[in-house]
């Protein structure tokens, strides 16, 4: 059986100039090749003109160009935000979501289909566990959102109509400067692809994102937890709380019963020391559950000394969770006793996309 193409988003340059040079291909090609993946966002091999003859008839022969095509684009009543369907190879289905705030644009994308986890509240985790993605099926999904970036919205085009296509391709123009890895899926239990992805898209003569424009969000995931603290890796860890108790978090959080509370916070600790940076910690709202004066008091007292960040997030709506979000007063009121009792900064995450079940939690497709 022949071998399977290899998808040219799932390797990095130095693995691309490899294979060019095992075909004795000059590396030059190879700059040519990267800049029409990832800064033009070329999504055929058919539109690189400036490849030669020679080059790219072996790359059509034994590789292929991942491009996710789009089964289903959904647009928010917000104005802000967008969700893509995108379809793999295998006709199993992601989604990904482009969030527009003021001066950014972020990327919210999947690292697997379905997810193991089986956190109560959350769409993904309900629909249970399919498979990994690839590194380049992660990668993909920021390409794509770069590559609508490109194209002007159809009123400027529309408006633009006469100036030709070189104006109105320079009407896009936008970038994607920020990637949060809260999509669907465990980042931390795929961690090998994970991990090559975000080297891809932190490469600078591609996607050029910084690390500090990276975020990695784990339910708990202890090994993984660890092993971002010994390897130093620079992107930003969010780690999902929800509950400041054991049994509390054993509730919402099923992973918790293989690492309880206490190793998480030692993880957590560890990984501040070693790489001396601080961790956000995500606590969903959920109304009467864990969204007290006493449960904002215990958090308080978890993170107490802790480099941390906590990002409160007024539970968002799914069909197999009956849980109400929390009341904005008392949001605000939690948030005001960990500022003002414990000294511990936190921010209230802006509700994006819930229209189109694009806010945290709400991914989920039928795979």
């Amino acid at each position: 059986m022949p071998a399977a193409p290899t998808n040219l988003y799932d390797l990095t340059r130095e693995e691309l100039t490899a294979l060019f040079t095992r075909w004795e291909f000059s590396p030059v090609h190879v700059a040519r090749l990267w800049n029409y993946l990832y800064w033009e966002c070329t999504d055929s091999l058919a539109a690189m003109p400036e490849l030669p003859a020679k080059v790219r008839k072996r790359l059509e022969a034994e590789t292929r160009l991942g491009v996710l095509p789009v089964s289903l684009e959904t647009d928010s009543t917000d104005g802000f935000t967008r969700k893509y369907l995108l379809r793999l190879a295998d006709d199993a289905r992601i989604e990904t979501v482009l969030m527009r705030f003021t001066g950014r644009v972020t990327a919210c994308i999947s690292s697997q289909v379905g997810c193991a986890m089986g956190c109560v509240f959350c769409a993904t985790g309900q629909m249970g566990y399919t498979r990994h993605l690839t590194p380049g099926e992660i990668v993909a999904q920021a390409v794509h959102v770069q590559r609508a970036l490109r194209q002007p919205p159809p009123e400027l085009c529309h408006a633009l109509r006469d100036k030709g296509a070189a104006a109105r391709a320079m009407a896009g123009g936008a970038r994607l400067r920020n990637v949060v890895l809260m999509g669907m899926g465990e980042p931390l239990h795929n961690y090998e692809a994970v991990m090559k992805a975000v080297d891809i898209l932190r490469d600078p003569n591609g996607l050029a994102l910084g690390a500090e424009r990276i975020t990695l969000s784990t339910v708990g995931v202890v090994p993984g937890i660890l092993r971002l603290a010994r390897e130093k890796r620079p992107v930003h860890l969010a780690v999902s709380l929800h509950a400041a108790t054991q049994a509390g978090r054993a509730a919402l959080v099923p992973a918790a019963k293989k690492w309880p509370l206490d190793e998480l916070m030692a993880a957590c600790r560890t990984y501040s020391e070693t790489t001396g940076r601080r961790i956000f910690y995500e606590w969903t709202l959920i109304e009467g559950k864990n969204d007290s004066a006493e449960d904002a008091r215990a958090v308080g007292r978890l993170l107490h000394g802790l480099p941390a960040q906590v990002n409160l997030i007024p539970l968002n709506p799914t069909q197999g969770y009956a849980g109400a979000p929390t009341h904005t007063a008392a949001a605000k009121h939690f948030q005001h006793i960990l500022m003002h009792e414990f000294d511990l900064p936190s921010t209230v995450r802006q509700r994006r996309g819930i229209d189109i079940a694009a806010g945290c939690g709400q991914l989920a497709v039928n795979a």
